[in-house]
């Protein structure tokens, strides 16, 4: 009998001291997960800034390319009318050239606004799981207070069974 009470007294003071500790592991761990979604939040505010960055250049390029192919065309309008064959010859591979150029400045535009929108995409989700975080650390906090409150509780109530009055 003495032994099954034992087991049972035993279990009782694992289960006491063990409740604090876990909690305190679980708002430890709420703690480093909300440091690193902060971290996270900071690199990619940082993305987009550079993604709007690099998309407001590209735009720019493209204008330029589009006033460069303007002028082009105008200038070999002027040869032909002239009859400058060989300025023709260089005005068309200018011509050619330009569209290129402004062709791979659209292509850049688009990766930009695909980069731009996937880096708004990851903030949004790593803000909601900071706040996610937050309260679950909330959470742990609160309840960590609770056992605590019942821990010192139960040793209040053990120690007015053994007949020593509580702190």
């Amino acid at each position: 009998m003495n032994r099954w009470l034992w087991v049972a007294v035993s279990g009782v003071l694992v289960a006491a001291l063990w409740a604090p500790v876990a909690g305190a592991q679980d708002v430890q761990q709420d703690q480093r997960d909300l440091s690193r979604d902060n971290r996270d939040i900071r690199q990619d505010r940082r993305n987009v800034y550079r993604d709007a960055k690099d998309l407001q250049q590209d735009r720019r390029d493209v204008r330029n390319d589009q006033r460069n192919l303007t002028a082009d065309r105008a200038k070999l309008r002027q040869d032909e009318k002239a009859g400058n064959v060989n300025a023709v010859k260089a005005d068309r591979a200018d011509i050619r050239k330009d569209r290129r150029d402004l062709q791979n400045d659209r292509r850049d535009v688009q990766k930009d606004k695909r980069d731009l929108n996937q880096d708004r995409k990851d903030l949004r989700n790593d803000v909601h799981d900071r706040n996610a975080e937050r309260r679950d650390l909330h959470r742990d906090l609160r309840d960590r207070r609770a056992d605590r409150r019942d821990h010192r509780q139960d040793q209040a109530e053990r120690s007015e069974k053994a007949g020593r009055p509580g702190k």
